[in-house]
């Protein structure tokens, strides 16, 4: 898997000072790459009886599409406030650089449904945990949580206790 690294660009500085941003699409314009990525994904998600994957916006859309259409599973998205036409719930958060909102469609997740949440990147954790807070709002039942890359050093983890978190890549800061 160190190999899916050398597909992954660091552009520091962005989006704003301080911040280095390890960008993705090196790797999926590979589409050979890119699949070695999502099957590395999909290797931690068989056999945990999960009915949903929840793709959070943008990049997670991504993988979580990609996933949903391998593994046979459905797929629910979350989205910035505004974007979803029906009828949603949605829930603030902070980021590492300022603070936004997501939302989901109030009929997206049955009660009891196991679900994973699939994002590209594990940072401090603050946006995989509103999106946790949505899916046990809407009655769902967290699996885990699913990423290409994991930035070790910002302890993102521990924001989504007790729940498993497999990651692909892992990233010192």
């Amino acid at each position: 898997m160190e190999n899916l690294k050398n597909y992954i660009r660091d552009i520091p500085n962005y989006p704003k000072e301080g911040i280095l941003f390890h960008d993705i699409t090196p790797l999926l314009k590979d589409p050979k790459v890119f699949g070695q990525a999502v099957d590395a994904m999909a290797d931690s998600l068989n056999n945990k009886g999960v009915e949903y994957l929840v793709g959070v916006e943008a990049r997670g859309f991504i993988f979580a599409a990609a996933l949903a259409y391998k593994l046979g599973m459905g797929l629910v998205i979350v989205r910035k406030l505004g974007k979803l036409p029906f009828k949603t719930i949605n829930a603030t958060y902070d980021l590492e650089y300022g603070n936004d909102a997501l939302e989901v469609h109030r009929d997206s997740i049955s009660g009891g449904s196991k679900v994973v949440l699939v994002d590209d990147l594990l940072a401090t954790g603050g946006t995989s945990a509103v999106v946790g807070e949505l899916v046990k709002k809407l009655g769902g039942d967290i699996v885990g949580y699913s990423f290409l890359i994991e930035l070790i050093e910002l302890k993102g983890r521990d924001k989504l206790k007790p729940y498993p978190i497999w990651s692909v890549l892992k990233y010192p800061v």
